[in-house]
């Protein structure tokens, strides 16, 4: 029969790109065909381009990342958002020739599941030995696993090597556990892009990993270094070091903020290598050579100028003398002009030199000190960070190796 308005909208409804209304011409049907193979392409196109979009986010994620930790996560999110995996594996050489399971993540009707099972990854090494890609279904996948999951046999599955510089470095697993939902070669090749951006990404990130560890190793080393010049002060860096990150801590300052406090309290007297005089003099210093002393927060910003990776230290170092009332050194600031950083090492270098033995006298007990750093609140020292620490270091008051134990069990 004919059809009418109705039948057309009911057509659209259910997915059909266009109509023709009998009686109808030749040229009509021609057109509506042209249309309808037009609007085909569009749909195509703009999924291509939806793919390409979700791609280039995940690649841009993963370039951008310098912790590893931060990778695999941007990998395991792209996994389960874009495979739509089930479950998502990733295994790493631990970088002496042996693998292990580094991270797992679940879409959250799986969550629950108690096991997951485990893979068998000599299985899936000898796989990837050859090149061949890996994506099986049914029982074809089950000899990739040395545990069953708690689900059950696997709908599909998909693995993709992690290679750097041609070697296999890790794996990445994505499995399917619900019926009907089996990966077809394009989700694989989309899994190995962004397996292989992420090869790189992992790479970059030991990198900067071994490189941040050289970085505090140079400045254990100086800090250190800055002690032995003074064998009344041994340990006096890392003590402060390890109050002032505690400060740092309470403040809610963020973790890269907590680090580079850190890191400028141990290096805050480098600038005594600058001072030409006798640290270990028995008695107090003259004026001339307190004049020389007050130098030392200048060298040490000095030190530290021409490498740029430790420009963030520098106002630590170069301003841990000021005080809140303007009368301190080398510039004199003055209250919320005193760098934050400056303002918690000034406490927590005060109060550890007050509780440490000098050539000129013995170590002042605990209650003395505080009480000093009470007195001076709000003319030497900050009342906020002042009060904080007051209230903080009956806690954490104990060598430099406890601080550091219980500076793990608050971060």
């Amino acid at each position: 029969g004919f059809g009418t308005v109705e039948t057309a909208i009911d057509a659209m409804k259910r997915g059909a790109y266009d109509y023709i209304l009998k009686p109808f011409k030749v040229e009509e049907v021609v057109h509506t065909i042209r249309r309808g193979l037009e609007k085909q392409k569009l749909a195509a196109e703009n999924i291509r381009l939806k793919e390409a979009l979700s791609l280039y986010k995940v690649s841009e994620a993963i370039a951008n990342s310098l912790s590893l930790d931060q990778v695999l996560r941007t990998v395991m999110d792209a996994a389960l958002h874009e495979i739509e995996a089930d479950v998502v594996t990733v295994i790493l050489d631990d970088g002496e020739g042996s693998f292990f399971v580094r991270a797992e993540e679940r879409n959250p009707r799986f969550r629950r599941l108690a096991s997951t099972g485990k893979f068998d990854i000599e299985a899936l090494k000898e796989r990837f030995k050859d090149e061949r890609p890996l994506r099986e279904h049914g029982a074809a996948a089950l000899p990739f696993y040395a545990e069953m999951p708690e689900v059950g046999d696997p709908v599909s599955l998909i693995a993709t090597p992690l290679r750097i510089r041609g070697k296999l470095s890790g794996m990445v697993c994505c499995a399917s556990y619900t019926a009907g939902k089996r990966y077809d070669e394009g989700l694989r090749k989309l899994q190995q892009i962004i397996t292989n951006r992420a090869s790189a990404a992992i790479e970059n990130a030991h990198l900067y990993e071994d490189l941040q560890a050289t970085f505090r190793q140079t400045i254990r080393g100086l800090a250190s270094a800055i002690d032995k010049m003074d064998r009344y002060t041994a340990g006096h860096s890392e003590r402060v070091a390890a109050y002032a990150q505690i400060l740092a801590i309470k403040l809610g300052l963020p973790h890269e903020q907590v680090e580079i406090v850190r890191q400028a309290a141990l290096m805050h007297d480098i600038g005594k290598i600058g001072c030409v005089m006798n640290l270990n003099k028995p008695g107090k210093l003259s004026q001339e050579e307190y004049e020389v002393f007050k130098m030392h927060p200048a060298h040490g910003r000095d030190i530290l100028e021409p490498i740029s990776f430790l420009h963030p230290l520098i106002p630590g170092v170069h301003l841990h003398h000021e005080r809140w009332d303007g009368l301190g050194y080398p510039l004199g600031l003055k209250a919320q002009d005193i760098p934050l950083i400056a303002r918690i090492i000034s406490v927590a270098d005060t109060y550890d030199a007050m509780t440490s033995d000098r050539a000129y006298r013995k170590a002042l007990p605990h209650e003395v000190a505080t009480s000093e750093i009470h007195r001076c609140t709000g003319s030497q020292f900050d009342p906020d960070v002042a009060h904080l620490f007051l209230n903080t270091v009956e806690d954490y008051r104990c060598d430099s190796g406890n601080i550091q134990i219980v500076i793990s069990e608050m971060e």
